[in-house]
């Protein structure tokens, strides 16, 4: 995969709107993102009346369509007021919201959605949305976690398994270089309980092995960002998933890539993903995996 320093590889920000206070963070943080990169914002609000057309009348129908069209123009008006220099887009569709994301996103966007929204099972850790967005996720999908913090780490942090890798590092350099922060790259390898000591002889080699795939894409990083400060890391823990989402504590964006595991609820989730995106301290970046080199994780 060829790097592009200096200009970021995404297209439009899309994100959905449905009135939840996650949602509305969702927003603030996909508008900051447009305006950082210097590009388009669409906010897409779907009634999903299209499956329930049978049982509701037209004046309910039309009800929707109306609620949904001024929950646009007041989102409009928010982002306007916060960033004057953008110009929004806005969409307003039928079906469900998942579809109405990913054919707004096409070939080229980045789709943002809130931690949760406003449907029930509130014990869920993953709305349903986000989580039918991120299963079958083609491009970049960022779960934004909560209100905007009010203090900037400077950090962006990439998390890296493998050779494979290097797409989502790559994206995760763009972003630091959008936002003159900080790379930081982390490979976790993670060891089962008990296995310390049967480990401590051999312990050195085999951290040289873990560390050797991120040392090479870090040394491809520095080569094709060679203005950006890049950080590379090796940790081994009990859970990646839980090393990860320490290490979160510390950064503005995680980036992750999508492993393609057939059978773990969909294409682009497996448990350290899943984990990451029910437990991290700032927004979530997936980068699905669609070859050699275009991101992968367990």
């Amino acid at each position: 995969m060829e790097a592009t320093p200096g200009r970021p590889g995404h297209g439009r920000v899309v994100v959905g709107v449905d009135g939840s206070p996650s949602a509305r963070s969702a927003v603030g943080w996909a508008a900051d993102e447009a305006a950082l990169r210097g590009g388009g914002l669409v906010l897409v609000h779907a009634t999903d009346t299209d499956a329930a057309s049978r049982f509701l009348s037209r004046a309910e129908t039309a009800r929707r369509h109306r609620a949904g069209r001024e929950l646009l123009d007041r989102t409009v008006e928010a982002v306007v007021a916060g960033h004057p220099g953008l110009t929004p887009v806005t969409e307003l569709g039928d079906g469900t919201p998942h579809d109405a994301l990913r054919r707004a996103a096409a070939l080229s966007g980045t789709i943002v959605v809130g931690h949760r929204g406003l449907g029930g099972f509130s014990s869920l850790l993953l709305g349903s949305v986000g989580l039918e967005v991120v299963a079958a996720a083609t491009r970049p999908v960022v779960v934004v976690r909560g209100p905007a913090p009010s203090t900037v780490s400077g950090v962006v942090l990439a998390a890296v398994r493998d050779g494979d890798d290097l797409g989502c590092a790559v994206a995760a350099a763009q972003e630091a270089a959008l936002r003159k922060a900080h790379l930081r790259l982390l490979h976790v390898w993670s060891v089962p309980p008990g296995a310390w000591t049967r480990l401590r002889g051999g312990a050195e080699q085999g951290a040289r092995d873990h560390v050797l795939p991120l040392s090479d894409v870090a040394d491809r990083i520095r080569e094709d960002f060679p203005d950006l400060t890049v950080h590379a890391d090796g940790e081994k823990s009990h859970s990646a998933a839980g090393a990860l989402v320490d290490a979160s504590h510390h950064a503005d964006l995680l980036v992750v890539g999508g492993r393609r595991s057939p059978g773990y609820l969909g294409p682009t989730i497996g448990r350290t993903t899943l984990g990451v995106l029910q437990h991290a301290h700032c927004p979530v970046e997936l980068i699905p995996r669609h070859g050699p080199g275009h991101g992968s994780s367990s």
